[in-house]
C-alpha cells in the first residue's frame, strides 16, 4: 500500500533527472563542459533540497494517507502500515540523489555504473529483509529498514563516484549551495511536464487497477500476473528510452539536427528488434510461466488473452509510443508530449477501458485493448509531429 505512493515519488524524481540530463547532454553537445558540470550540481542540490521538503510533507499527511486514500483498514495492518510509512519515508531524500545521479551518469553515456548500484541496492536489500524480518523479527519495519539502508548506501557510494574530477561530469566538493535560477528553470522546464506525465499515468494505473478488481479475483490475478509478464517484454524500450534521452540529447546541443533524425530512426530500429525478441520469447514461454503460479484453467486462459494483446500492441506501435517522445523531450519538445499524454490516457486508456470493459462487458481484457488504442493514438500523433519537424523550435541550450 505505501509502495503506490513512494512509486508516485520515484517517478517524480526521475523527471527532475531527466530535465537534469537533457539540459546537461545539450550542453556537452554544444561542447559546454563547465556549463554541463554546472546543470548537474544543480540537479543534485536542488532535487535533494526539494527532496528534505516532500519527505516533511509525507510526515504531515501520513494520517491522511492512511486513513483517507487507503480507506477502511484493520487495526492490525493500520499499524504495520504506519510504522513502514515511518521509517521509508526517511529515504526519500537518498533516493532522490540516487535518481540524480544515475542521470548524471547516463547523461555520460556510463550506464555501467547504474546498472552495477542497481544491483548491489537490490542484493542490500534482500540480505537486509532477510535479517531484519526473519532473524530480529521485525517485520513491516524490518522490511523497511532494509529498503532505506539499501538506498542511502546506492546515494552515498554514487555521490562519491561523482565527485571523483576523472569524469567528464563531476561534483564540486563543496557544501556551499548557490542556487543558480536560470539552470533550475532550463531544468524543470523539461522535468516538470515530465513528472506531471508520469504522476498522473501512475494515477491512472491506480484507477484501472480499482476496475480490474471490480470484476472478481480470477481477473485481478490475470491482471496481476501480465503486468508481470508485460514489464519483462518492455525492458529492453525502456532502456532504449533512456538511449534517446542520452544520445539526442548531445545531437540537439551540437545543433545536429540530421544526427538527431538518424540516431532516432536508429533507435526506433533497435526498439522494434529487440521487443519482437523479448516479446516473442516471452508469448512462446508463458504456457511454462502460468505453470509457476498455479492458476485456475479460467484465470490462466484469461491471462493468455490479455498477454496477448499486449503482444500484438507492443511490438506494433510501443516503440513510436514511448521511444520517439524521449527523442522530443531530449530535443526541448516536452510540453507537446505531456499533452498528447495526458488526454490520450484519460480518452483512451481510462475512458475506453470503462466502455469496453464495462459498457461492451468484454470485462478485464478490455482494460489491455483500451491501453493499445492508447498506444496506437499516441504513436500516430508522435510520428506525425515528428515528421513535421516542429520538435527543432524547442532546444533548451
Amino acid at each position: 500500500m505505501i509502495d503506490t505512493v513512494f512509486q508516485l515519488l520515484i517517478y517524480i524524481f526521475s523527471a527532475f533527472g531527466t530535465g537534469g540530463a537533457v539540459v546537461a547532454g545539450q550542453y556537452l553537445g554544444a561542447g559546454k563542459k563547465e556549463e554541463a558540470r554546472a546543470a548537474s550540481g544543480q540537479l543534485v542540490w536542488f532535487s535533494g533540497l526539494i527532496s528534505i521538503g516532500i519527505m516533511g510533507v509525507i510526515y504531515l499527511i501520513r494520517r491522511f494517507l492512511l486513513n483517507v486514500v487507503f480507506g477502511a483498514i484493520t487495526p492490525e495492518v493500520y499499524g504495520c502500515a504506519n510504522n513502514y510509512l515511518l521509517i521509508v519515508a526517511l529515504s526519500i531524500p537518498a533516493l532522490s540523489v540516487y535518481e540524480s545521479g544515475a542521470a548524471i551518469f547516463r547523461t555520460m553515456g556510463n550506464s555501467k555504473i547504474t546498472m552495477y548500484l542497481s544491483a548491489m541496492m537490490n542484493l542490500i536489500n534482500i540480505c537486509g529483509n532477510a535479517f531484519f524480518i526473519y532473524y530480529l523479527k521485525l517485520g513491516t519495519a524490518g522490511a523497511a529498514a532494509a529498503t532505506v539502508i539499501s538506498r542511502y548506501a546506492a546515494a552515498v557510494v554514487i555521490i562519491c563516484l561523482l565527485l571523483q574530477k576523472k569524469r567528464v561530469l563531476y561534483l564540486e566538493k563543496t557544501l556551499h549551495y548557490r542556487l543558480d535560477g536560470m539552470q533550475i528553470k532550463k531544468i524543470l522546464s523539461i522535468g516538470v511536464p515530465n513528472g506531471i506525465e508520469n504522476g498522473l499515468f501512475q494515477a491512472g494505473k491506480i484507477i484501472l487497477a480499482s476496475l480490474a478488481a471490480s470484476f472478481g479475483t480470477s481477473a485481478i490475478t490475470a491482471n496481476a500476473v501480465c503486468q508481470m509478464v508485460a514489464s519483462i517484454q518492455v525492458i529492453p524500450g525502456s532502456a532504449m528510452q533512456l538511449a534517446a534521452i542520452t544520445v539526442i540529447a548531445r545531437c540537439i546541443g551540437a545543433k545536429d539536427e540530421k544526427q538527431a533524425k538518424y540516431y532516432n530512426r536508429v533507435l526506433l530500429i533497435l526498439s522494434y528488434a529487440a521487443l519482437f525478441v523479448f516479446c516473442g520469447v516471452m508469448w512462446i514461454a508463458l504456457p511454462v510461466i502460468l505453470k509457476w503460479y498455479h492458476l485456475s484453467q479460467t484465470t490462466a486462459e484469461l491471462t493468455s488473452q490479455m498477454v496477448l494483446v499486449h503482444t500484438a500492441g507492443a511490438e506494433a506501435v510501443w516503440p513510436l509510443t514511448f521511444v520517439l517522445p524521449a527523442s522530443m523531450r531530449a530535443a526541448g519538445d516536452v510540453r507537446f508530449a505531456m499533452i498528447i499524454s495526458v488526454v490520450s490516457m484519460w480518452v483512451f486508456r481510462i475512458g475506453a477501458a470503462y466502455l469496453f470493459a464495462e459498457v461492451l462487458e468484454i470485462g478485464v481484457l478490455g482494460i489491455w485493448i483500451a491501453m493499445v488504442c492508447d498506444w496506437l493514438f499516441r504513436a500516430v500523433v508522435f510520428s506525425i509531429r515528428w515528421l513535421s519537424g516542429k520538435w527543432k523550435e524547442y532546444r533548451i541550450v
